[in-house]
């Protein structure tokens, strides 16, 4: 029978570092923890357990969720939640949780997208699923092009006026939404904490579509998902082959046709480069993004405690020379 967690007293003495998120107050672990997998309603319940209070022990304060994570849908939530009762209550204001609405989550048409019925109504689940009276940010998970987006907008204005949100942030926005969104948000006093973008070695398209320097421009953070490329950038994948128990072999959102042969040439390539820094691929993936200032978190996935504690390595660790900027660079060309 498990005993009352107690979270360790070292948990900021050393390790984890912190960094600012744009104009604004607040310092997220340069590792946050998602929970898009591995703490769903068909995940291990107790081992999922073990991952959030170890990662709370490594000094991870945010805590990355969304609406539909699971599967199924609600259920990732729903596993914090229980969490969020049993051990990190104590400890909620250490605490920076956020989540999101916009994608599918139920049937009709106000189940996904930007409108103020779904934000609303979504939110108001997310806080119970989690038993939660707030959240630290809540973000916009889509643009949506149908929506005015002055709709949207307005409704995390409202979110953080009624309570229910500290913070608000956008989520995968074209870049010139991004900044309409920035402007209106800051004219009416809320401003955007955060953009969370997928940005990682093989997807560039933050800094290709000036995703980066518009956040930097106008004071918000970046905040980076899907840093190892959804497991192309570890070495699960080297020797090109495909393990049944690998997310690639359940092809839902990791395609099998993603291993081409120039990309396991390129993992190969990387490889030798991370292990010349004495860190595995996935180490140096993780550092390659936060080398950069302007991000400032990168969030993980865990399945295992293990898992989690390798990923940590990367953590100070970010530095590059400039001959291994060139070289990374002209592999991935």
């Amino acid at each position: 029978m498990d005993g009352i967690y107690q979270a360790d007293s070292k948990r900021y003495d050393d390790g984890m570092k912190y960094r600012r998120a744009g104009n604004s107050g607040i310092l997220l672990p340069e590792v946050s923890l998602g929970l898009w997998h591995n703490f769903g309603g068909d995940d291990n319940f107790f081992n999922s357990k073990k991952v959030l209070h170890t990662a709370f022990d490594k000094g991870i304060t945010h805590f990355d969720l969304a609406n539909n994570y699971g599967p199924p849908y609600g259920s990732a939530e729903e596993t914090f939640g229980k969490v969020m009762k049993t051990s990190f209550m104590p400890y909620r204001n250490e605490l920076f949780i956020s989540t999101k609405a916009g994608h599918d989550m139920w049937l009709g048409p106000y189940g996904e997208w930007g409108s103020r019925k779904n934000l609303m109504n979504s939110l108001n689940a997310s806080l119970k699923r989690m038993q939660l009276d707030y959240v630290d940010i809540f973000y916009s998970h889509r643009y949506d092009p149908v929506t005015p987006l002055e709709e949207t907008l307005q409704t995390l204005v409202d979110i953080v006026k009624q309570g229910k949100a500290l913070y608000v942030g956008i989520s995968k926005y074209p870049s010139d939404a991004a900044r309409f969104a920035y402007d209106y948000l800051r004219r009416r006093d809320v401003s955007c904490l955060l953009y969370q973008g997928k940005y990682n070695l093989f997807s560039r398209e933050p800094e290709q579509e000036g995703i980066l320097q518009g956040a930097k421009d106008n004071g918000v953070g970046f905040i980076a998902f899907s840093p190892l490329a959804q497991g192309l950038l570890t070495d699960k994948y080297i020797d090109g082959k495909i393990a049944e128990t690998s997310r690639m072999a359940k092809g839902k959102f990791l395609k099998k046709e993603a291993l081409t042969d120039e990309i396991v040439m390129k993992i190969r390539q990387l490889t030798e480069v991370a292990s010349g820094r004495n860190q595995s691929l996935a180490e140096m993936a993780l550092a390659w993004l936060l080398k950069d200032e302007s991000v400032c978190s990168v969030i993980i996935g865990a399945s295992s405690v293990e898992q989690l504690n390798r990923n940590l390595k990367a953590v100070g660790h970010t530095s590059f020379s400039g001959e291994e900027l060139h070289l990374i660079n002209r592999i991935l060309k």
